[in-house]
């Protein structure tokens, strides 16, 4: 994307929509006041082809000047730019809670190697180093949920609990004549089993809030134990291999304290699970350190009374490359837990080339796939798929669990926007495909009877107390 000149801030805020519009990836927002700016993430476009003009562009604003970073979660496609930012030329200050600082910090030392071979595939240097990555936390400073926090001249940030993943955060912006801006970033699948609910933000006068499941019910939700134990029963009496391409955050964490009480109570036969992936066992660890604090209330009372909820016998944590490859030597069921989420990298490649093929082996997805991912092929019934750019065979069974997603489904994205109001004049619907973004603003003008708009990438948004123009 060019470059846009825009002329100063003379009252209220702007928000130009830089990543994040008509996607779901690439969150990137901009936030001006009549002096601070400040942006909301600075994520990676996932899911698409890799596109290296989108991926290595110079960033369409004027990186120096920018005063701060607010970082809503630690996912890629929220944070996986950051680097990038800093070798551009920004050098004030980044903002998130302290989980998110844990989070963000493993995450991006496994994308320097994950980008790294990417680029060594297509023949280009490396996106980013670990230098680049010990030297951007540096700057970090860490906030804690509803706490009023001056970040740049005349702008003040508030942070609630979205219950998406550890740490998560919306943003509610304030400039110095009061005008407000929320940005929801991801909304958790509340009620969760491990987080809090998503809290609603009453006090802006424009909310830009996501849309990933705004076209859609989560019907299996209520059922979703229920149908992640019937599906293992049948994997497992196959007696083939078990895949779950499972997101290092949250959504292991779900799946090791699912299968730990499946097992426990008898209602799936044991067999050998492998959480095969060095970046998920210290998440795993992370989200042990904080859930004492952050976790629900329900989840901190089973940590108090000592029970480790992410660990039960038959699990084999395999970080070294070495322990990885044992794994092959054990024959008849057995789970293996890897990432990455989507099949686009990490170890469950490596897996999905050798089982694929095979009828009696089981992939089970349990999170979202995005247009052009691996997952994604293989959700919408594809018979081959490319795996770390080989062609594979797809005669595993498919299985597909909606119900654990971590997003907010249609339903819930509008009971979230009705608890924001009577305050909210305008909702900007973006983190999502282009029509489940069209999807969800024409539901909250329908039933909320609020003023809703689609924004294109780049496209720019004065905030006023009467909304968004």
């Amino acid at each position: 994307m060019a470059r846009i000149t825009q002329t100063p801030v003379q009252t209220g805020l702007r928000l130009t929509t830089y990543g994040g519009a008509e996607t779901v990836t690439g969150s990137n927002f901009l936030v001006e006041g009549e002096k601070g700016r400040l942006l909301i993430d600075c994520g990676i476009e996932q899911g698409r082809d890799y596109n290296e003009a989108e991926t290595r562009a110079p960033f369409p604003y004027d990186v120096p000047s920018i005063d701060a970073l607010v970082i809503t979660h630690a996912h890629l496609d929220h944070i996986g730019r950051m680097p990038l930012l800093m070798k551009q030329g920004f050098k004030g200050k980044i903002y998130m809670t302290p989980p998110t600082r844990d989070l963000a910090e493993a995450i991006l030392h496994d994308s320097v190697r994950i980008l790294a071979g990417e680029a060594k595939y297509r023949g280009l240097a490396p996106l980013y180093d670990e230098h680049d990555v010990t030297s951007l936390f540096a700057r970090v400073e860490t906030i804690e949920y509803r706490t009023e926090t001056e970040v740049a001249p005349g702008l003040s940030i508030y942070l609630r609990d979205t219950g998406h993943i550890l740490g998560s955060a919306s943003v509610r912006v304030k400039s110095a004549d009061g005008t407000t801006l929320g940005v929801t970033s991801d909304i958790g699948n509340s009620p969760a089993l491990l987080l809090p609910d998503a809290e609603p933000i009453p006090d802006a006068d424009v909310v830009l809030i996501e849309s990933v499941y705004g076209d859609r019910q989560n019907p299996e939700k209520a059922h979703r134990t229920d149908k992640l134990q019937e599906v293992l029963a049948k994997a497992i009496a196959r007696g083939g291999t078990i895949m779950m391409p499972a997101f290092s955050i949250e959504r292991t964490q779900l799946m090791l304290y699912e299968i730990g009480m499946l097992f426990a109570s008898g209602k799936v036969r044991e067999v050998p699970v492998f959480l095969d992936s060095p970046l998920a066992i210290l998440v795993t660890d992370i989200y042990k350190k904080w859930g004492k604090e952050y976790f629900k209330e329900e989840m901190k009372e089973e940590i108090a009374h000592g029970h480790d909820i992410f660990s039960f016998p038959f699990l084999t944590t395999t970080r070294s490359r070495e322990e990885s490859e044992d794994i092959e030597k054990v024959h008849g069921s057995k789970i293996i837990i890897a990432g990455a989420g989507m099949s686009h990298g990490g170890r469950i490649g490596r897996w999905e080339q050798k089982y694929l093929g095979d009828p009696k082996s089981t992939l089970i997805m349990v999170g979202y796939q995005a247009p052009g991912t691996p997952g994604r092929v293989m959700q919408d019934g594809g018979k081959t798929v490319k795996i770390d750019h080989q062609e594979v065979e797809v005669r595993a069974k498919i299985e597909v669990l909606h119900g654990w997603s971590g997003h907010a489904d249609r339903d819930g994205l509008l009971a979230f926007a009705e608890k924001c109001l009577p305050r909210v004049k305008t909702f900007i619907v973006g983190l999502g495909e282009p029509s489940s973004a069209r999807f969800l603003a024409q539901r909250i003008h329908d039933y909320l009877g609020v003023k809703a708009i689609v924004p294109a990438e780049g496209q720019a948004f004065t905030i006023t107390k009467d909304g968004a123009r």
